[in-house]
């Protein structure tokens, strides 16, 4: 078995974060991003499962992730995965959108999976482009064109009535999370915000989100570590910023999440900073 090769490059020009795994076995467990994620298959077969459906997905496949959209993926017969993919923050996102569009609104991919698409070709090109750190405006021409077809052919049609509804219990439930992600928290405080037991808690959580309470707050504290990690912050000291209880659980959570260490993903910044 070949040995597992994972890049990341972020290109300051566009602003927007590159992945490239070579060889991955890695399971990824149930989790989600405050970026989109725009990926698709080199080669190999994965298992995916996003927003409680399940999908098999395979070489030349698209793969879409909204904001929040939770997700999770396996091997299948361990068989290794190539992938690249794009990650770009929701302000990013609103921007070319309306560049593209006209429009001033944030796009919602209405499936995670895109079977064979013709598209894959456009985003190995951008992708290429981004890690091989080309600056000609061939790049960006090519990033225009990209996200024109992408929205044009699988995002939902704009409908300001129909907003992605959360209950009210479980909004505020989140939005305590993400304000008090660095503290100790209980179970028996969220079922309080909520007003409910904690069990009902529980299930309606998971129901809206697609996602526990707990891997919730997990997800938000790595997310908030790479920001720091990003300004070149020290793995333990983003660990207790962000309200892990030692760099060990830190280590082995954001690795579980992001495929790479702490370490190396501070590194990609220290050295784009050179």
């Amino acid at each position: 078995m070949g040995q597992e090769e994972r890049t990341v490059c972020f290109d300051h020009n566009l602003q927007i974060e590159a992945y490239r795994f070579e060889g991955i076995m890695q399971k990824f467990p149930n989790h989600f991003h405050e970026y989109y994620v725009i990926g698709f298959i080199e080669s190999g077969q994965r298992r995916l499962s996003c927003k409680n459906k399940e999908y098999v997905i395979g070489t030349g496949d698209l793969i879409f992730f909204n904001p929040l959209d939770n997700h999770a993926c396996e091997s299948i017969d361990n068989e290794t995965l190539d992938y690249r993919c794009l990650n770009i923050k929701p302000e990013i996102m609103r921007k070319i959108t309306k560049e593209v569009t006209g429009q001033d609104y944030l796009p919602s991919f209405a499936s995670p999976v895109a079977c064979r698409s013709e598209q894959a070709k456009l985003l190995y090109n951008l992708h290429r482009m981004i890690m091989d750190e080309i600056e000609d405006f061939e790049k960006e021409e090519t990033c225009y064109f990209l996200f024109q077809h992408l929205i044009e052919e699988y995002t939902e049609a704009i409908d300001d009535t129909e907003r992605r509804a959360v209950k009210l219990e479980i909004e505020s439930v989140c939005n305590y999370l993400e304000a008090h992600y660095a503290e100790h928290i209980a179970l028996d405080d969220l079922a309080m915000i909520a007003n409910m037991n904690k069990y009902s808690l529980l299930r309606s959580f998971t129901r809206i989100r697609g996602i526990t309470p707990y891997r919730y707050l997990q997800t938000v504290r790595i997310n908030e570590a790479k920001k720091r990690l990003e300004r070149g912050v020290k793995p333990l000291d983003a660990a207790i910023e962000s309200g892990f209880v030692d760099q060990s659980h830190f280590s082995n959570f954001f690795m579980e999440f992001i495929g790479l260490t702490p370490g190396q993903y501070r590194d990609i910044f220290i050295k784009n900073d050179k």
